[in-house]
């Protein structure tokens, strides 16, 4: 009896790490973005502020099922992605697709069109952090087939 105790009590113990274990993104992970026209595949948003008159940006937690990405798009005042965990991608329009990990930083200059998003194979997350003074994001066209599987691995 004193064993199936140790074993329910270790078992107690174990069991609520490894359910937190699966979400490891940096912030509580959001909910899943309404917009569905600006993007393929799953992606989660965590609004970490909201821009005021101290402080003119916002920042917010992307994460990327495998395979998700954002289409085409432009930030009038720029933006800086924070890179948190997994492997993605970043392409600006006219250049080679970034194959970007944990710890890279990626400075999109503003008005420059691009997109980002997971590999086919890893999930991807990112802190954004995104000048609101000059606009709200202009939305283009959806990333092609060909355009996301041109990444060299």
């Amino acid at each position: 009896m004193k064993n199936v105790i140790y074993v329910m009590l270790l078992a107690a113990a174990i069991l609520p790490r490894q359910a937190c274990a699966q979400d490891s993104t940096l912030f509580p992970r959001g909910a899943v973005g309404a917009n569905t026209n600006n993007y393929t595949g799953t992606i989660w948003l965590s609004e970490l502020n909201h821009p005021d008159s101290n402080f003119t940006f916002s920042l917010a937690q992307a994460v990327y099922a495998q395979g998700s990405k954002l289409d085409w798009h432009i930030h009038p005042g720029g933006q800086y992605l924070l890179i948190t965990e997994g492997t993605g991608y970043y392409q600006e329009k006219g250049k080679s697709i970034q194959v970007l990990h944990k710890g890279d930083v990626i400075k999109c200059l503003p008005g420059v069109e691009h997109w980002h998003g997971a590999a086919p194979n890893s999930t991807f997350s990112y802190v954004g952090v995104t000048p609101t003074e000059k606009g709200k994001t202009i939305w283009l066209k959806r990333v092609t087939d060909e355009e996301y599987n041109s990444a060299k691995k």
